[in-house]
Formats: C-alpha cells, structure tokens, sequence
C-alpha cells in the first residue's frame, strides 16, 4: 500500500536518540525535527499565511473539533478543502478533537461508541465518533489526519488509564478502516498510557500492529511533573518504529522542544508562542521578555539583538511596550511574528547541530545563553 505521507531517515545522533529526517506529504517536504505552528481555527493567530510560510514553516496544524463547530466541514469541503479555504498550499496537520472533547469535563459522556459533547460556543449536543472524526478530516484534506483517542488527565488511576488505552486501540482500528483515501491523506496512530511505562509499552505495541505511517505520543504535558514527563518519554520513541514519523502532541517550549528532539521525536506542535505573545511574553536568545516591564519604556533596543526576524529589525522594546499598554492589535502581531520565527529558527538550528554531530553542544549553548525556563 503507498501512503501519502513517509518519513525518511537522514543521519541519527552519534551520543542521543536525535535524529534528522524529512517527511515527506502531497504538498512538500517538512525538514525534521520540526516544530509546527498551530492555525486552530484555520489560522495561526495573528499571522497571515504568507509570513508563517516565508519564516519557513512547511506544515502548520488546525483542529477537527473547532472547524467541526465552525464554519463547519461541509463547508470547507464545499470551498475546495482546507488548503483552499485559508490560503496554505503547504502540508496540514488536523488533531482529531480528541483532546479538546475531553477538556470539555461535565460538558461529555464517553461511551464506547464515541463522545457525546456539548458545544463550548453554543451548547448544541453532538456526538463525535471515531468514524465520523475520519469523516470531518477527509472533508477538510489534510495530509495528516490524527486518530480519535481518550486523553487520559493526570492524575489518574491505574485501571482507567488501561482501560481508556485500550478503547484508544479499538478506537484506532475504527479510524483505519472508516478512511479509504490513503493515497491523499494519512492517518497517524496516537500512543496513550498516562505515567505509567509497562501501559505505553502496551499502547505501542497494539497501535503499532496497525501498520500506519506516523505515530503520536499523546497524554503527556498534561499537568505532570517536567522530571516525570521526561522519564516516561525517555522509553516512549524505543517503543515506535524508527523508519516512521514520532509526534509529541502539545510541546513548544524550547527546553521541551531540545528534550524531545534528544529522545527521538521528530514532530511538535503547541500554541504557547502566540499564546504568550498575545500576553506581552517573548522567547529570546537570552530568555524570556516580559514586554510590560516598566524598564523597556525607554529601550529603543531590538527585542533580541540576535535575531533577524521582522520584528526585531523593524520595532524596540519600547515600541512594543507601547503597543502592549495602549492595547493595540499590532501588539500580539509583531510578538507573534518573533516568537515563531525563533522557535522555527532554533529547530533550523537542530537540525544543522545533528548533521553536524553537535547536537549536545548546540542544547548546552543554547541553555547557557537562555537561563531559566
């Protein structure tokens, strides 16, 4: 069977699981390890399309729950698929909306059909299927489709992390055989297993069974300890295939982002840095900036000396601190701009440590020079 979607391997690090790769999808090739910019509602917040291409994105993620509500996906498949609808013409993630059906708490029922929810927008009752998230995925046409799965919170008990595992396993053989065009999407498998290492191993291998062409880390970042979370992915890349994608959904802080890339994974997404930037907050060289501070009201200084991004050779920190205070839009904008470009920069920078076999040297440069996360 051909699958739209491959990965293949470039070179491994010689000291760490890091690894250098490229998957390749219907609409390009995604250089790896990469960090995906999320576009939630069919666009990354305060970005146009054409900057989040020109910094060098070549995928960027949206959502089956959120486009599902809104405009809804006849819709989208009526205006020609997603790629036509906001304007990208290079690869698209979509979650399935697992993940945000169980952040709605008492708002869902979880059966073994599906999840019976009610809209966070208007309180209408749905239920969302494995079938019916295929269904939602094939209308919009993103390369990767991501299966149902149960999200299992931290805490949480023993029995109903298997339990919930299991059903994400049966769950999966249901999204495999409800999506037929393999030859223009593809589907990625999710592993799930909480905190508990013999679980994962479990969810691996069953998902692995599948033969699918990419496979997730969900369940982690989920309010867990960062030592924890770390100790438990450190096992989970051995567990998947090596000539296959490895996603860790909802990772984007740059120690995250180095810690993952060191295990193994070769796919991130997070919406922490448009997030943060709508908040004042900044990732730069030296860390984190605080756009608010009182001390940048007369800094006519860059944001980050090191970076070429749009912002930072156009404004200053007191620019910016301007826009924040007097509640500008153009605030969240030129915040958002930075903070992408630096994280894309820094996996471009990734990337070029492990063809270089310096992986570890460029993470310890990087962490001297930005401090505290």
């Amino acid at each position: 069977m051909k699958h739209a979607v491959t990965y293949e391997l470039l070179k491994t690090d010689s000291r760490t699981k890091a690894r250098r790769g490229i998957v390749h999808t219907p609409h390009g090739d995604i250089q790896t390890p990469v960090f995906m910019p999320v576009g939630t509602q069919a666009t990354v917040k305060a970005m146009r399309p054409e900057q989040v291409a020109e910094m060098g994105a070549n995928i960027i993620l949206s959502n089956t729950y959120h486009l599902y509500l809104r405009p809804g996906h006849e819709l989208i498949r009526e205006a020609g698929g997603l790629h036509k609808f906001m304007n990208w013409d290079k690869a698209i993630l979509t979650d399935s909306g697992g993940f945000q059906v169980f952040s709605l708490g008492k708002l869902r029922k979880i059966t073994e059909e599906g999840v019976k929810f009610q809209s966070h927008i208007d309180g209408s009752r749905h239920m969302l299927t494995p079938e019916k998230a295929i269904e939602i995925q094939n209308a919009l046409g993103s390369d990767i489709m991501m299966a149902f799965d149960e999200c299992a919170p931290y805490p949480a008990d023993r029995k109903y992390v298997k339990d919930s595992l299991e059903r994400t396993t049966r769950w999966l053989a249901r999204c495999k055989a409800a999506h037929k065009d393999v030859e223009r999407q593809s589907l990625f498998g999710i592993m799930q297993g909480g905190m508990y290492k013999d679980l994962r191993r479990q969810s691996a291998e069953e998902i692995v069974e599948l033969d699918l062409p990419g496979y997730a880390i969900g369940g982690l970042s989920v309010g867990e300890p960062k030592d924890l979370m770390l100790e438990v992915l450190d096992d989970c890349v051995d567990y998947l295939p090596a000539d296959k994608a490895r996603y860790l959904m909802g990772v984007g802080s740059p120690d995250y982002l180095f810690e993952g890339v060191e295990r193994g994974v070769d796919m991130f997404d997070c919406v922490l840095p448009t997030r943060i930037a709508r908040h004042g907050l900044a990732m730069t060289s030296h860390g984190r900036v605080n756009i608010k501070n009182a001390k940048f009201e007369k800094d006519f200084a860059p944001l980050d000396a090191e970076c070429d991004c749009y912002t930072c050779k156009n404004y200053s920190k007191a620019y910016l601190r301007h826009l924040f205070k007097a509640d500008e839009m153009l605030s969240a904008m030129l915040l958002s701009n930075h903070n992408l470009h630096f994280l894309l920069k820094m996996m471009e920078n990734i990337r070029t440590a492990i063809e270089e076999d310096r992986f570890l040297e460029f993470k310890k440069e990087f962490y001297d020079k930005y401090g505290k996360f």
